[in-house]
């Protein structure tokens, strides 16, 4: 089995994205297919240690930037690392395609190049969320889709179930819901209500409507919506997880005595 990781694609690549690639390598015993400039990452394989590992690099002449539209991904820069990873998907030469770039090009690349599942007319982005019982909640979808209608989010419960069981491994028998401003059936909008019925028809674990705090209660495993209530979602999560850390952050400089910190105790400066 091979993975093909967009090796060019990223913040922080190729570096984070080698360094990756080799300690997965290490861990799962699984290859990756480092695409991208051949010299390059030859330099930063040798200076990860990534020898005699299952990594093999795949060149690539060009970079698809993170401010380009996703039509040129799949029309003009078919030499480009992100296209040529989902390639070696289509060619059945990797089983999975990684990347970290453009988020755009990347679903772009999915779609056309390696192609979606039969029955399945749009991606959807998917986001396993942390929760209080231990295993992730998957939200779908996150951002792929700003207009949905009722069939498509068919779709995302589809994937979404599908990850969870397969990939996940989390539940044998995932619940879904569909994100709503209340947890009775006939409450939420027009997408929302047109959509419950064809959900109950799946032959899924439907189970209804799940409201905003189910995304981290670990009540539901799979929670469907459209791509723009969902984007709104997971940036709302990502600050306010930014604030809570900062807040500690703060509140840990200004105490004179951290050594005696303990989750299992009460703090000194409070008895």
């Amino acid at each position: 089995m091979y993975i093909a990781l967009d090796a060019m694609g990223g913040d922080n690549a190729p570096h984070s994205n080698v360094k990756g690639a080799v300690l997965f390598a290490k861990e799962s015993g699984i290859g990756v297919y480092l695409v991208g400039n051949k010299e390059i990452l030859e330099k930063e394989l040798e200076r990860v240690g990534g020898k005699g590992l299952p990594v093999e690099i795949v060149h690539a002449e060009e970079v698809i930037e993170m401010d380009e539209p996703p039509s040129i991904a799949v029309r003009r820069k078919r030499k480009s690392s992100m296209y040529i990873a989902g390639k070696l998907v289509r060619e059945g030469k990797a089983q999975a395609f990684v990347s970290a770039g453009n988020t755009g090009a990347a679903m772009a690349i999915s779609k056309f190049v390696v192609g979606a599942a039969e029955g399945i007319e749009r991606p959807g982005i998917a986001v396993a969320f942390p929760t209080k019982k231990g295993k992730p909640t998957v939200l779908i979808d996150v951002g792929a889709n700003v207009d949905s209608r009722p069939k498509h989010l068919v779709y995302f419960a589809v994937m979404g179930h599908t990850y969870v069981k397969e990939i996940l491994k989390s539940s044998d028998n995932p619940k879904v819901g569909i994100l709503s401003i209340g947890e009775e059936e006939g409450k939420g909008n027009d997408l929302v209500k047109d959509t419950y019925p064809l959900l109950k028809m799946t032959g899924l674990n439907f189970v209804g409507n799940a409201e905003g705090r189910d995304i981290f209660t670990g009540d539901f495993d799979v929670i469907v919506c459209d791509g723009f209530v969902g984007n709104v979602v997971l940036k709302t999560s990502e600050s306010l997880g930014s604030i809570i850390v900062e807040m500690i952050k703060q509140e840990v400089k200004k105490c004179d005595i951290k050594d005696w910190c303990s989750f299992d105790a009460p703090c000194p400066q409070k008895i």
